[in-house]
């Protein structure tokens, strides 16, 4: 009688993990939860305040201490301590197939050096391409980065992930062998962001203190200039019929004192579930992300997006049924907003068509299915 086969053990590696609130990180969350669930053995290799190893969800979380000041200049670059090489090598040997997420940071730089020493697969999903940041210094570092060890990791990936053909185009100039890259969007868990009934949607404005007879356009990301909330706030005008709700961190002077604009900060995944439910429209004009999770969640939760006219999109189908893709100007962005504001017939018909096609392009089971098939394809023979 033959002995079982061995669980597939894989290592995913990531910045930041929630609690940390963000898009990559609640990406790897769902994807480990999903996979230990799949019964992969799942450990996740990350930063922290304080370095240390528990577990959740059936996942096995490692952090390596970091420090995290520069986030608050608005560049979210964990710089980790030097345990983070034995800790890396630790679990590389362990897995069977490393997965990277997105190769600007530290950990999947050792990650990826941790990969080649102990001589394990790894697979690499890029979420964004560069990032047009105001500081001539960041873009420099950026590219410096993405030339020298993001081209190592994309040539050596046994597979590159990509979410949009803006950023297959990118990893494909910087290295990635263009056989190996595929597209794989996220998947969005249908079940936390769905539709709310009039009754939940009034409540839900209560508990976050937001006006009742008002319609309210959301955005969700950080207060930085790539994710377009400077560009809302210069198209909005109350007199629109709408008012504005942000919901993320960052420098919120520019917030203050704006009638019609109502800031809550960052918020986690639970209740950020809870304030698609509360709104009426979601508007998200960013550039160079690979495509936005909050556009998923969004869609899931039965709202019109108002979002970028970005050609990487192109995979995700989404035409004017679905979502309105406006040039990331504050003209276009106010049009837009006005008409969805007048006119709730065609909100309701789009945030319908959106709720339709979340729950069948971003389900989690066909993500998590194409993630094991690539983790069994990359893992050795001898790995049984």
């Amino acid at each position: 009688m033959s002995a079982p086969e061995r669980r597939l053990r894989v290592l995913l590696v990531s910045h930041y993990y929630p609690p940390h609130v963000g898009g990559i990180e609640n990406v790897v969350r769902e994807e480990a939860r999903h996979l230990a669930a799949r019964g992969v053995e799942v450990t996740v290799l990350t930063s922290g305040e304080r370095g240390g190893v528990h577990e959740e969800d059936g996942v096995r979380v490692v952090r390596v201490a970091a420090w995290n000041g520069a986030e608050r200049a608005g560049v979210p670059f964990p710089v980790l301590a030097p345990t983070v090489l034995p800790t890396a090598l630790r679990w590389a040997r362990w897995a069977d197939v490393v997965h990277l997420h997105d190769c600007l940071y530290l950990t999947s730089w050792t990650a990826g050096l941790a990969a080649v020493l102990t001589r394990t697969p790894h697979l690499l999903t890029q979420h964004v391409a560069m990032v047009q940041h105001p500081s001539a210094l960041v873009r420099g570092v950026q590219r410096a980065v993405y030339a020298v060890a993001g081209r190592a990791l994309l040539r050596r990936a046994r597979r590159v992930i990509t979410l949009n053909a803006s950023v297959a185009d990118f990893v494909r100039g910087h290295g990635a062998r263009p056989e190996r890259a595929v597209h794989l969007a996220n998947g969005v868990d249908c079940e936390l962001f769905r539709p709310a009934g009039a009754a939940e949607r009034a409540r839900a404005r209560a508990r976050f203190g937001l006006p009742a007879d008002r319609n309210l356009v959301l955005f969700v990301g950080r207060l930085v200039p790539k994710k377009g909330y400077d560009l809302l706030l210069a198209a909005h005008d109350p007199a629109d019929g709408y008012d504005l709700v942000l919901a993320g961190d960052g420098d919120a002077q520019a917030l203050a004192g704006r009638p019609g604009v109502h800031h809550l900060g960052a918020l986690p995944a639970a209740e950020v579930a809870e304030l698609y439910r509360a709104c009426d429209v979601f508007a998200l004009p960013s550039t160079a992300e690979g495509f936005p999770l909050t556009v998923q969640e969004a869609m899931a939760s039965g709202l019109p997006v108002v979002t970028t006219d970005d050609p990487g999109y192109a995979p995700y189908r989404l035409d004017d049924s679905r979502a309105m893709l406006v040039p990331r100007r504050p003209d276009a962005l106010r049009g837009a907003l006005a008409r969805l504001a007048a006119d709730r017939p065609l909100r309701e018909r789009m945030g319908r068509t959106a709720r339709e096609h979340a729950t069948t392009a971003f389900a989690w089971e066909e993500h998590v299915s194409a993630l094991v098939e690539y983790y069994r394809q990359a893992r050795p023979a001898e790995a049984g």
